[in-house]
């Protein structure tokens, strides 16, 4: 036999047990890496699809925790990993901020990392304490211009997505309102609901205990979707409120390692979808305080590119500095 065709006999075998490599996957365990602690959005959004995405992969999905540097510890462990697709990231809107943030990451998200799909949406909503002598956003806006920098709203802490989502609004609106940082968890909704600061953009999840029935400690103006979300649709959106354009909102999804076979991120899209729009998933989400939404890789890439230049723009604009 010639070289030529021996060549050619060993690419057709390569190709063939690369092929069957893909049909198997998975042969073993997955594993979702979430970059924050038990309990956060992007771990309870993972816990409530991982048993149904087992079941359509047939093969068991674990979700590892690995909290710190706001989600940089497992952006960067995913990054890092053998692209075999049996190491995935749950990333959330924390990650395109931390690239406008951080002067130096040990990887890049656009380039070390392959989007899979964008999983859930969850809008913020502005609230403000009863005292504060307002019923909606308009007035809202009003009062912030006509006694400028004495009105306050707390955040988890400066470049985290509420307070970043609070300065847009200042920027959008043209109005000056204190930043107060707390320390995180829901200090900053605790402080709102005590009056010792007059607003907050915060989750729909950690604003039940004080927007719910019976005599709510909070007064709820708007949501920060583009929409109203179909979590609270009494509520308007900032966008229809007085600020037009106005859309933030936290969000989850899957990404993988950069180098993994598309034929592997298609199956990992195509089971997600599957999952995540079952009408028992949907219910789920949304009893969590988060709306399901998936989409294709290229259109996932497409959303993270927006944010991130979204976050350039916004945190250049209020003159934050790279760490």
């Amino acid at each position: 036999m010639k070289y030529g065709a021996v060549v050619a006999v060993l690419a057709c075998v390569s190709c063939g047990a690369g092929a069957q490599t893909y049909s198997a996957y998975p042969a073993k365990p997955v594993r979702i890496v979430v970059g924050f602690s038990p309990g956060g959005i992007a771990d309870v959004t993972v816990r409530l699809f991982a048993p149904k995405l087992s079941e359509v992969l047939g093969q068991q999905v674990v979700v590892e925790n690995r909290p710190g540097a706001s989600g940089a510890i497992a952006t960067e462990r995913v990054a890092t990993s053998p692209p075999d697709g049996y190491t995935l990231l749950a990333p959330t809107a924390a990650d395109a901020v931390i690239p406008v943030m951080r002067a130096k990451l040990p990887y890049n998200l656009e380039r070390d990392l392959a989007p899979v799909s964008l999983v859930a949406v969850a809008p913020f909503v502005l609230v403000v304490h009863p005292s504060v002598p307002v019923r909606n956003v308009k007035e809202l806006i009003a009062l912030a211009r006509a006694q400028p920098g004495k009105l306050s709203y707390g955040s988890v802490g400066v470049g985290t997505t509420p307070h970043l989502s609070a300065e847009a609004l200042k920027m959008m609106a043209g109005i000056n309102i204190l930043h107060v940082p707390f320390k995180g968890g829901l200090d900053n909704v605790i402080a709102n609901a005590s009056g010792l600061v007059d607003m907050v953009c915060a989750s729909i999840p950690s604003l039940m205990p004080f927007i719910g029935q019976g005599t709510p400690r909070l007064r709820a103006l708007a949501v920060t979707s583009a929409k109203r979300t179909a979590l609270m649709p009494a509520v308007p959106s900032l966008s229809e409120s007085g600020v037009p354009g106005y859309d933030r909102s936290s969000w989850v999804g899957i990404l993988a390692p950069a180098a993994v076979p598309k034929d592997i991120v298609a199956k990992v899209n195509a089971s997600l979808v599957k999952v995540i729009n079952t009408a028992e998933m949907r219910e789920s989400f949304t009893r969590q305080g988060v709306e399901p939404q998936t989409n294709t890789p290229e259109q996932f890439a497409a959303y993270i590119s927006s944010h991130l230049e979204q976050n350039t723009r916004l945190i250049k604009a209020i003159g934050l500095r790279p760490e």
